[in-house]
């Protein structure tokens, strides 16, 4: 297969590369210096000459079951396998002798005697190992007579008791269990690269195959999360991918960024032509080395999906059906409408929302159309709803607003604290790896208010898991600090040199006081005191300590808080400014950290810096020659009120579908439906669409350049693997609407946009397409001072210069339980759906997860008449809506939780207008509830489907 952009290395070197002193040996006649612990397979590889293997493959570690990679070493007796035996200095090898090609052609004829010779009609036919080997070694022939095998189906009738059919439970691969060759890589990928164990070999001997789960499971039913590690790392057709067998081997390969969570991982998407046949991960991507999820490897097939929308669509109102038009008649459409809007109610009455699934330079360009063409500050992003704290208190206390480590420093890390988070469900990736470290000793904390599986599931378990009840996160953090302050466990050295240390003291004097003890505060918090203190020591004493957060921790009217208290918590620690340590916020969409870099919020340009300092502005309007408004513009809270109230007026909204993910939903609608302009840019009609009045098609990750940035600051490219089915990619299309109203737009290449962000934003100074696809990808800041990028941050110095101690004082949500709703509602993610659904319900992902179901306990359900699998009601002081209830002890008693990932569900009708005190993040993650039973939809979901399905009408062209 041709690699049509493949700047790396990307052979299989048999085993993985390991560190040490310098080992000098030949091989073959070739000197070659390794690694100590270097395997002999590789260092044969590092020197050109490749070594027969099946077992061997450089994601796992050695195993040396398949003998074909057996040599012969000068001075010792026998023929080891090469992936199991160390280098030796002076070791001379030899890989090629008449005894070893022996061997190896007598070891391939026994697998081939049980393997059926389909090769012709095989679907892995071209991308097949056991073929490859076999012509490796010379076979041309096998001497065995037919006998017992796996793979023979009598024509007789007579019975092949070792004949296992075909397992195609799975949507995406299938199961071949006639081709298995035991080589156990699947089995081993699972263990090792996913930590997911789901896979075993079954039976002994002759009748050993793998099996997926326990006795009567198949791969759907088993604990498989379908990561896909099995199938890449089969070097048979025995696990393969459903795609390749319906549409043929890939011939081409293109290197982009997965389109997903913010862990950004790299893939290869295999072509045929302009046919997508696979995605396979990238193993040279820093973020995911090699890795995947369900979501990057295998759902894909948003991007033809029947309901994606290919041609522009206007009208002049939402009862009207939608009428398509040409991309002139709709931008100039869109020009009109909104011109119109700020000739009659002022320049300030339009806005715009740019999109964390869209590029960055798509998200800087948006930015730019209000601020330099609408002539206004009003922008604002989906991390809004998700991260916004997150940039408020990082920069208030580090000095910059980003994670402060790559995800290769979770492999130093000794004790871990997870607050807010669920990464096996939400960032996937990151959490095999995390996984992985806990499996070789290192410790976790869990702050939950649910059981999650990063608490306990297989081969790992949690040192302490804090169950708090929600809303009580600053009290939380609080308490841990109280206990390191009293206990003298704070890191005084580090404080005093790198922070300040007044305002530590104060900080101390404020985390001493008695109210602050675990004791005082488990009655708020439900966390057992011991069980804290216990938490705070194993963190402040257990060595290199990271904290990994999320949305649990930033959706709250206290979001901004705690994302200063876990600062405190890691700064009195000492534990930033090297590897394996560090605050690090799990972002939940794939490009959120970039949209917020480029400039999104109503009150900073691109790089962070507010909008009412002229030296700022005074760099972009020499760049764009226009004048910025000083005022910083509205949020989309503000956007929303001020449409109710009557003086917004317009907004063009890119990839975001504010009417599902955003809360109050009656409140969204309301304000959408007083907009005499909504310009919807996306790929489906959303939810957000049954209001708008224009819809723009949008362009695929597939379809695009550009670049990602991910959790860790990571700076991706994300290659054009084929043309747009629309016609434009979503820069081309911002630029078509800007220029129709005057801007005079002249990019031609995403190149171009990106030189444009390098120029105006110091911490992208040193970015360039160039430098991104010589290196892989670009950590930043990256500028003069920093070149190749900034993998740790705050190594020498914070960003502000002293780290800053802030007081962190509890202030209890005004969202309460009562006699009427007495339960707490809170939200989150599942590992096979993404966000509002938008693109994963258009794959075969809902085959794990086809509607939004609710948690209860099995306590509150059983006092509510609520039976496992009912509808029950879900009712708010907001609004009301109904789904199925799961009974599960995941929750505490009191607490119940949903995902958001259905529109038919709406959960955010329930949400409250609650949010964070600094940046109107809103409060999702705490709702007053209750639950009773119901006989299906309610009222209100009855309506929003009418609704819904007269605004998605599309008028047949004449």
């Amino acid at each position: 297969m041709k690699d049509f952009i493949i700047p790396w290395d990307d052979r299989d070197m048999g085993t993985p590369a390991k560190t040490g002193k310098p080992v000098t040996l030949t091989v073959d006649g070739v000197e070659v210096v390794v690694p100590e612990g270097t395997s002999v397979m590789r260092a044969a590889a590092e020197a050109g000459i490749s070594v027969p293997k099946l077992c061997a493959t450089d994601s796992v570690e050695a195993f040396g079951s398949c003998r074909l990679c057996v040599v012969e070493i000068e001075g010792r007796r026998g023929t080891p396998a090469s992936c199991t035996t160390p280098v030796a200095p002076g070791m001379v090898v030899h890989t090629q002798s008449s005894k070893v090609r022996k061997i190896r052609k007598g070891v391939m004829e026994l697998y081939i005697s049980d393997h059926p010779l389909d090769c012709l009609t095989c679907a892995a036919n071209g991308d097949c190992e056991l073929q490859d080997m076999a012509g490796a070694v010379g076979l041309r022939d096998v001497r065995y007579a037919p006998g017992e095998n796996h793979f023979e189906v009598r024509s007789s009738g007579e019975a092949n008791a070792r004949y296992i059919p075909k397992d195609e439970s799975n949507p995406y691969f299938t199961y071949d269990p006639q081709k298995c060759i035991v080589c156990s890589r699947c089995v081993r990928a699972c263990e090792e690269v996913q930590g997911t164990f789901a896979l075993t070999i079954e039976g002994r001997g002759f009748d050993s195959r793998v099996k997926a789960g326990m006795a009567g499971d198949d791969f759907l039913s088993s604990d498989c999360v379908s990561c896909g590690a099995c199938v890449q790392a089969c070097p048979t057709s025995t696990l393969q991918e459903k795609s390749v067998i319906e549409l043929g081997t890939p011939e081409r390969s293109v290197v982009t960024t997965c389109a997903y969570c913010g862990v950004g991982c790299s893939f290869k998407a295999e072509m045929q032509g302009d046919q997508l046949v696979r995605m396979v991960p990238h193993k040279q991507g820093k973020a995911n080395r090699g890795h995947s999820c369900v979501k990057g490897r295998f759902a894909w097939g948003y991007a033809t999906h029947k309901e994606r929308i290919l041609n522009p669509m206007i009208r002049d109102s939402i009862d009207q059906p939608w009428q398509e038009v040409s991309w002139d008649e709709a931008i100039g459409f869109a020009a009109e409408r909104m011109r119109g809007l700020q000739e009659k109610y002022g320049r300030r009455s339009v806005g715009v929302i740019t999109s964390s699934r869209c590029t960055n330079e798509e998200t800087f360009l948006v930015q730019k159309l209000t601020r330099a063409v609408f002539g206004n500050n009003n922008t604002d992003t989906c991390a809004r709803v998700c991260h916004s704290p997150t940039g408020y208190g990082l920069g208030q206390t580090f000095g910059t607003s980003a994670g402060t480590q790559d995800f290769d420093s979770v492999e130093h890390t000794d004790v871990v604290i997870i607050i807010g988070a669920n990464p096996t469900d939400g960032h996937p990736v990151f959490a095999s790896r995390l996984k992985k470290r806990l499996r070789k000793g290192a410790k976790l904390i869990v702050i939950d208010p649910r059981r999650t599986d990063m608490v306990k599931s297989a081969h790992i378990q949690a040192a302490h898991h804090l169950a708090l009840r929600p809303g009580t996160n600053v009290a939380v953090v609080t308490a841990l600090a109280h206990v390191i302050v009293t206990e003298g466990l704070a890191d005084e050295a580090f404080i005093r040199e790198r922070c300040d240390w007044d305002e530590f003291r104060e900080y101390a004097e404020f985390a001493s006081d008695p109210r602050h003890a675990p004791e005082a505060v488990e009655a708020l918090t439900g966390v057992p005191a011991e069980e804290l203190r216990k938490a705070a020591r194993l963190f402040a004493t257990g060595g290199n300590g990271a904290i990994y957060y999320g949305l649990g921790v930033t959706e709250h009217s206290q979001g901004s808080t705690t994302v200063i208290g876990i600062a405190n918590l890691a700064m009195m620690t000492g534990n930033i400014g090297r590897t394996g340590v560090g605050v690090n916020p799990l972002r939940g969409q794939n490009n959120v950290q970039g949209s917020c870099d480029m400039g999104s919020f109503p009150h900073e340009l691109p790089g962070y810096r507010h909008v009412k300092l002229p030296e700022v502005r005074a760099i972009f309007e020499n760049a764009w020659g226009v004048q910025i408004d000083p005022e910083p513009g509205l949020r989309i809270p503000n956007m929303l009120d001020a449409a109710v109230e009557g003086t917004f007026k317009g907004l063009y909204c890119q990839g975001e579908d504010i009417l599902q993910s955003d809360p109050d939903t009656k409140h969204v609608a309301a304000g959408l439906a007083a907009m005499e302009c909504v310009i919807v840019h996306d790929l489906f009609l959303n939810e957000t669409a049954n209001y708008a009045h224009v819809f723009l098609p949008g362009s695929t990750f597939l379809e695009k350049n550009g670049t990602f940035t991910n959790a860790e600051r990571r700076i991706n490219m994300v290659r054009k693997v084929m043309a747009p089915l629309n016609g434009y990619e979503d820069w081309q299309v911002t630029q078509m609407l800007a220029n129709a109203m005057g801007a005079g737009w002249d990019y031609t290449h995403p190149r171009q946009i990106m030189a444009e962000i390098a120029a105006t934003t110091p911490s992208f100074a040193g970015v360039t397409y160039e430098k991104i696809d010589e290196m892989g990808s670009v950590q930043w800041p990256c500028n003069e001072a920093n070149p190749d990028g900034t993998p740790l941050m705050h190594v020498d110095g914070f960003v502000r210069g002293k780290g800053r101690f802030i007081v962190t004082e509890y202030v209890p949500t005004l969202e309460k339980t009562g006699p009427r709703f007495p339960l707490l509602l809170t939200t989150g993610r599942i590992l096979s759906q993404y966000n509002v659904g938008a693109q994963t319900r258009r794959t075969d992902n809902v085959v794990w997860h086809d509607q939004d179901v609710l948690e209860i306990h099995p306590h509150d359900a059983e006092t509510r008449g609520v039976k496992d699998g009912d509808f029950v009601k879900l009712a708010s002081r907001s609004g009301e809506t109904t789904l199925r209830a799961q009974i599960t002890d995941r929750v505490s008693p009191g607490v119940v939780y949903t995902t958001f990932h259905h529109p038919d569900t709406q959960a955010n009708v329930v949400t409250t207008d609650f949010s964070d005190w600094a940046t109107n993040c809103p409060e999702y993650k705490v709702t007053a509830v209750q639950v009773s039973p119901s006989n299906g939809p309610s009222d209100w979901q009855e309506d929003y489907a009418a609704q819904a399905a007269q605004s998605r009408r599309i008028q047949a062209a004449e």
